[in-house]
């Protein structure tokens, strides 16, 4: 029966348009755009707590209340997602958080900056629930994990970007203007998602073995599941838990590198660009590796199971390593060290990210990444407060180091647990949100 249909898509896709492609790629852009946007307040720390006299406490407070909005956004918003559609409910996330991140120009306190940082997580918290939504409608289960490490990818690219054109608007014109001009300039991508984006099956530009391709899984498409029974399934926490403990890593990432950086290594603003580009081309590398790696493996017929844990152990494998760093003397190790770590984290959550869209119904795909994204944030609120407290104590990364490397392993482990076999959730037949 598998291989029957295996054929029929394989002929099919001969001849198939590609503009699922497309649709990736403004994903890709999308993801580009949010990472510019959340990393910019990671690579001006050192310039707005000289300007601003920010503490390490305040600082940490200021991600703190990020993560929150973060939380709080994720769940409301992947079920708005699910319910309003992927191509105008990732324009209404997007132009919010483009004008929080624009007003990020305007704030003067501690406080002020609480709340922009806060109207900004409510908005970006939207990306992934749409993104991934709009993955599950535009690839079969066999592309899926490659196209999410595609655009998953854009988080790198924007973390690449950020440390390459920021300080230089910011030498030019002031921090206050860069937060302008690229909120401004992002606007671009609203007007192409509007212009390009609608459901395959209403699209001019798929063809008709195309969305065959596209609609190739023998599994049911619309079915919707009452968000408050999605609490109750166990493959809903499979996908929570390791969110919420790898998720915060990333978030240290982001908002503390630079600073990491510069205490070691004596780096500044116009100094640690290329070891920041360097861990990211990395983590793209990582990225698209390891959506790459599992979706090879199911079309040389692993089991989606077998593919996605044995691609996620190698990732948390070579993260490992990074628990050294705090000791390396050499700055272009120590970036080894961390671009290996970050690769592996994009490979991680290439495989992760897919699992909403593997286990669930697609009408149920949003709402899942929403419970898992704010698991994540709720993490990400937790590792603000303690790295801001380790440093604040110790001054030294070694400990937060130590939680960074180990935490892929309890997080497979917990996923292993939670659904030894990923198998797909059956929606009740006669039930009602």
């Amino acid at each position: 029966m598998s291989s029957g249909r295996d054929e029929i898509v394989a002929s099919a896709a001969g001849t198939a348009s590609r503009y699922r492609w497309v649709i990736c790629g403004l994903l890709f852009a999308a993801t580009a755009i949010n990472y510019v946007d959340r990393q910019m307040i990671g690579v001006l720390k050192p310039v707005l707590q000289v300007d601003l006299a920010w503490t390490e406490a305040e600082y940490a407070d200021i991600v703190f209340w990020f993560q929150a909005a973060y939380a709080i956004g994720f769940l409301g918003m992947g079920r708005f997602i699910d319910v309003i559609g992927a191509r105008f409910g990732y324009a209404i996330a997007f132009f919010f958080w483009t004008l929080a991140h624009c007003a990020h120009g305007m704030a003067h306190s501690v406080t002020q900056f609480a709340m922009v940082r806060f109207a900004l997580g409510i908005g970006e918290s939207g990306n992934f629930p749409a993104g991934l939504k709009a993955v599950s409608e535009w690839f079969p289960q066999r592309e899926r994990a490659f196209a999410t490490g595609i655009f998953n990818a854009g988080a790198n690219v924007g973390a690449i970007i950020t440390p390459l054109l920021i300080p230089a608007l910011t030498l030019a014109y002031g921090w206050r203007a860069a937060f302008v001009i690229t909120g401004l300039f992002s606007l671009v991508w609203l007007v192409a998602w509007l212009t390009l984006y609608r459901s395959p099956d209403k699209h001019p530009r798929v063809n008709a073995q195309e969305l065959a391709l596209i609609r190739s899984d023998p599994v049911p498409a619309v079915e919707r599941m009452p968000w408050r029974r999605l609490f109750l399934v166990r493959e809903t926490w499979a996908y929570a838990v390791p969110k919420f403990l790898t998720d915060p890593i990333w978030w240290m990432f982001l908002f503390w590198l630079p600073d990491f950086l510069g205490r070691r290594y004596g780096l500044d603003l116009k100094s640690f660009g290329p070891p920041l580009v360097a861990i990211y081309l990395l983590s793209d590398l990582g990225s698209v590796a390891g959506g790459w790696a599992s979706s090879r493996m199911i079309r040389a017929g692993f089991t989606p199971n077998r593919a996605r844990k044995l691609t996620m152990l190698f990732c948390a494998a070579i993260i490992l390593p990074i628990v050294f760093v705090q000791y390396v003397d050499n700055l272009w190790l120590a970036v080894l060290l961390i671009g290996l770590a970050t690769a592996g984290h994009q490979a991680f959550s290439a495989n992760l990210l897919t699992l909403p869209s593997d286990l669930f119904p697609r009408a149920a795909v949003g709402s899942v990444v929403g419970i898992g994204g704010t698991a994540g944030a709720i993490g990400g609120m937790l590792i603000a407060k303690f790295v801001g407290y380790i440093l604040g104590a110790t001054g030294s990364y070694a400990l937060i180091f130590t939680v960074a490397g180990t935490a892929y392993l309890f997080a497979l482990a917990a996923l292993h647990l939670l659904s030894p076999r990923l198998t797909a959730v059956i929606p009740p037949s006669k039930e009602t949100p």
